[in-house]
Parts: structure tokens; C-alpha cells; sequence
């Protein structure tokens, strides 16, 4: 199997549409779900630190700033001791220490003349580690800031941390702002931990709804192949087949119906089947009896009718209707045999090539008397070229034969035009008459068998009741198409499409079945 016929399997499977639907909605809910979650989880840990830390950076702001203050009598050697003791010792983030931390001490203003620059940091670590945008806001603000920063020291190492800060002041040294810096590598381990594991939780969830969906639709959608399955049998003509029935639940309870439906259907098949057989077996041998006598009947009738002179005027007449009905009947018994030659299926086409409008201008020449009698005349439009066709010339010549004949017995004295259109690939032929028309639903039934728009009429116009039937069926033994069209007083339109070559394949439509000239009439 090919990777696009897999593909293509894949989507016409009802099982997978529901699989593939179900993991794509539950991949949303899990995916909504756990980012809620982790949100929330992230911004309970991200202000539990917040709050531990800025609590511990106002407490050794305090107490920096309360030693200070102490010693704000005391020599500037003192102070000096007391910044080292605070910033220098500090225990650095990196390493082992527990509660490490990084202190920074910044100048706010310029330092005055002769004044001690106490402005450092703890551990090596650059003043660009305190951002911009907090150094503002300490000098502003009579309270703790903080902000999210990045630790950097001069070997180049970084940390992720949370800086606070706070406005200090030192005697005879001015304004400073003290800062605290806490590691975030424990919280961001943790947020990390928690992110995988919510993945991976998510992952096996919905492997978990996979495997429960597949199987829930395995046994939903098992039955409904099965039942594909044995419909795709019943087309093919395997009439036996039956679902299994396992239970007493809603599938088993389709299986029923569907064993009941089948069961049903198989005895009215057969039923049909024998019926037709018997019909077509009847049609056929009627056919063929009645030949004999009609041969007879017919020998005789010509006997009659070539001595019509010497009979009375009324049995003379007599003689010639006795003639016509005898070649009505002969029609009607050609019919019938060719219908059932079709029934049979052993209908078979004898291909020739020949030029469409020259068979077309030799039935409209053969018909031109019947056509002066109902008072019409017979218009033909084709191309300039011969219009080569591969095909049963007997068939299409019964064809055209049939729609002409049909179209001049209903004109009511009104032109007929017949149009010839050919393309490389098909060859089609339109019959237009004005007369007296169809009911637009008649179009549909036109070529039942002995089916009539106007029975009553059916007594004084008309032929078998099977000509446009045979026609039918003689163009989709060539693999083309016979259509019709009609409206009340408004006349018909039948058009006849055939491939240039018997068993080709119609590619499109080349004479519109609605009538070009129909709006303008209407």
C-alpha cells in the first residue's frame, strides 16, 4: 500500500475521524488545564521568594542601617568596618551556602569632597547586575522595591535572582542605596521540575484517552464496518451474508434490523429476479411464436391488397388497414425482440465509421414525406466538415430515426431544427421541436417503456410506446447519453450525445439540454 492510499484511508475511516478529534479536543483541555496550573503554581512560588526575600532584605536593610547610625560618632574607620562586615563577608550565591546572598551598596549622588567612598559589592559581582529601571525607583520611593535581574560577576558566571533594594543613608558620606540579591536557581529548578512533570503527565494522559478511545470506537465502529461490508456484498449480488449478533444492547439491536432488512430485501431481489426472468422468457417466446403466423398473415394481406381493385370501395379500405396494422404489428414485435435482447445483456454493438451529417440528412430525406403530411419541415445545422464517428450505424440510424419521427408527429405543424456539434472526443446531436410539448416531470418518465404523457392521445398519435426506450438504450450501449427536455405548448428538446469512438468516455456536454432559444419564448 502506497503512502497516499494510506493517507486516503486514513481519512475515510470513521474511527480515526473520531480518534484523531477526540486526542486533538483532549490535547486542548490538557494543554488549557495544564498551563493554568503551572501558571498558578509558578506565581505561588515566584511570591512566596518575593515575599521571603524582600522580608529578609528590610530586616539587614534595617539592621545595616541601625549599626550605622550607632556608629555615626565614631571615626570613619568604624563605619568603614561595619559596610565591610555587611557587604564583604557576605556569603555568595554560588557555592554551598544555604542563605547565600549578594549586597550591593551604591552612591545615589555624587560623592562629597574629602568624604569616604563606601559604594561595593559582595563577591565580585558587577554594579550592572542591579538593573536601571529599580535603581530609579529606590531613589524614589520611601519603601522596599524589587525586581527580577541577573546575577554577573567578573568571571563572566550568571545567575537568575531577585534583586531588592532599598535607600540608605551614611554619615558624612551622603545617600546610598543597599541592595540584596537571592539566587532564583532553587525556584527555577523546581518551576522546571514542575513543567516536565505536567508534560510528561500530559503525555500519558493522552495516551491513556487514546487507548480507551480506540477502544470504545473499536467496538462501535466494528458492527458499522461489518454492516459496510456485507452492503458492499449485497451490490455485488451475494445475497447471504448476515451480521453476528453478540448481546442485547442498541448494536445488537441494529444487527437485528439490518439481519431483517437484509433477509427481506434478498427475498423481494429474488422475487423481481424470477419475476423478470419469466417476463423476459414471455416477451421473448411470444416474439418469436407470433412470427410465424404473422408471416402469414402478411403473405396473405398482400394477396388481398394487390386485388384491392376489384372490391368493393369499403373492403378495399378494409385491405389497406388490414396492411397497416399488420406493419404496426411487425414494428411492435421488432420491438419487443430487441427489448429483450437488451434485458438479456446480449445486446452487442457492430462499429463502423461513418459521417453523422450524412446519416443525419438521409433520415431527414427518408421522413420529409411524413413531415410534408403533418404540414412541418426539418432544419439542419452542422459543421462544413464530415462529422466522423466510430460507431453501430444500424443504432444511431434507429436513434436519430426514433427522435425525428417523435418530433414530427408532435410539432403541430411548427419547423423542426436538428443541430449537429462535434469536438475531438464526443458527437452530439439536438432534435428541437415546437409543438405541443412536455410536462417538465414527463422528461424524467419519457423513456419508460410504454409509458405515455397523454394515454388518450395515445390512440390517435404514436407508435409502440418503446422507441425513445430502445433509444435509450442504444446510446448507453455506446456509452452515451440521451436527454430530454420539454414544456407545455412550448415544444421539446432532445438531445443525443455519443463519444467519436463506441465505449469512450463523454468528456463534457456540447449542446445545452435547455434550449438556447427557451427564454426568449417563454
Amino acid at each position: 500500500m502506497t503512502r497516499s492510499s494510506r493517507i486516503a484511508s486514513f481519512r475515510n475511516s470513521l474511527a480515526f475521524k473520531v480518534i484523531f478529534s477526540t486526542v486533538l479536543l483532549c490535547l486542548g483541555v490538557v494543554w488549557l488545564t495544564g498551563s493554568a496550573l503551572y501558571a498558578q503554581l509558578s506565581d505561588g512560588i515566584k511570591n512566596v521568594k518575593v515575599e521571603s526575600s524582600v522580608a529578609e532584605a528590610r530586616s539587614a536593610i534595617f539592621n545595616a542601617q541601625y549599626r550605622i547610625i550607632l556608629a555615626s560618632d565614631s571615626e570613619a574607620k568604624a563605619i568603614k568596618q561595619i559596610v565591610d562586615d555587611i557587604i564583604v563577608n557576605s556569603p555568595s550565591v554560588i557555592g554551598t551556602a544555604i542563605n547565600g546572598r549578594e549586597v550591593a551598596l551604591l552612591r545615589t549622588k555624587p560623592m562629597p569632597k574629602g568624604a569616604i567612598d563606601y559604594q561595593r559589592t559582595s563577591n565580585q559581582m558587577l554594579v550592572s547586575s542591579i538593573p536601571q529601571e529599580l535603581r530609579l525607583r529606590v531613589q524614589k520611593a520611601v519603601s522596599t522595591e524589587w525586581s527580577e535581574t541577573m546575577i554577573r560577576y567578573t568571571d563572566g558566571t550568571k545567575v537568575p535572582a531577585l534583586a531588592v533594594g532599598e535607600k540608605i543613608t551614611i554619615p558624612k558620606a551622603g545617600d546610598y542605596e543597599m541592595y540584596l540579591l537571592f539566587s532564583l536557581d532553587s525556584q527555577n529548578a523546581t518551576l522546571d521540575l514542575l513543567s516536565r512533570s505536567l508534560l510528561l503527565t500530559g503525555i500519558a494522559l493522552l495516551l491513556l484517552i487514546t487507548l480507551i478511545t480506540s477502544l470504545v470506537v473499536r467496538q462501535i465502529v466494528r458492527p458499522v464496518r461489518e454492516a459496510a461490508r456485507i452492503a458492499e456484498g449485497f451490490t455485488a449480488g451475494n445475497l447471504n451474508q448476515r451480521m453476528q449478533i453478540r448481546g442485547k444492547d442498541e448494536i445488537a439491536r441494529l444487527g437485528t434490523a439490518f439481519n431483517e432488512m437484509a433477509l427481506s430485501l434478498q427475498d423481494q431481489i429474488t422475487r423481481l429476479s424470477n419475476l423478470s426472468r419469466v417476463q423476459q422468457r414471455f416477451v421473448s417466446d411470444v416474439s418469436h411464436e407470433l412470427r410465424t403466423p404473422l408471416t402469414t398473415l402478411r403473405m396473405a394481406s398482400e394477396v388481398i391488397h394487390s386485388s384491392r381493385d376489384q372490391f368493393d370501395p369499403n373492403i378495399a379500405r378494409s385491405a389497406e388497414l388490414l396492411v397497416a396494422q399488420i406493419d404496426r404489428f411487425e414494428r411492435l414485435l421488432e420491438d419487443l425482440l430487441e427489448v429483450s435482447r437488451f434485458d438479456a445483456e446480449v445486446a452487442i454493438l457492430e462499429s463502423v465509421e461513418f459521417d453523422m451529417t450524412a446519416l443525419a440528412t438521409r433520415c431527414i430525406s427518408d421522413l420529409s414525406l411524413l413531415a410534408k403530411e403533418r404540414s412541418t419541415s426539418i432544419e439542419l445545422s452542422h459543421p462544413k466538415e464530415p462529422v466522423l464517428i466510430n460507431a453501430d450505424i444500424r443504432r444511431v440510424e434507429r436513434i436519430l430515426r426514433n427522435l425525428l419521427s417523435n418530433a414530427i408527429e408532435y410539432s403541430d405543424g411548427k419547423p423542426i431544427r436538428v443541430k449537429i456539434v462535434a469536438s475531438d472526443t464526443e458527437v452530439a446531436v439536438g432534435v428541437r421541436d415546437y409543438g405541443v410539448g412536455l410536462e417538465e416531470q414527463s422528461a424524467f418518465r419519457v423513456f419508460d417503456r410504454f409509458w405515455r404523457a397523454d394515454p388518450s392521445r395515445a390512440r390517435v398519435r404514436g407508435g409502440t410506446g418503446l422507441g425513445l426506450s430502445i433509444a435509450l438504450e442504444d446510446a448507453r450501449l455506446h456509452n452515451g447519453e440521451l436527454e430530454a427536455w420539454g414544456r407545455p405548448n412550448k415544444g421539446a428538446h432532445f438531445v443525443l450525445t455519443l463519444p467519436r469512438r463506441a465505449g469512450g468516455e463523454i468528456v463534457s456536454r456540447l449542446i445545452r439540454l435547455q434550449p438556447e432559444d427557451y427564454p426568449s419564448t417563454v
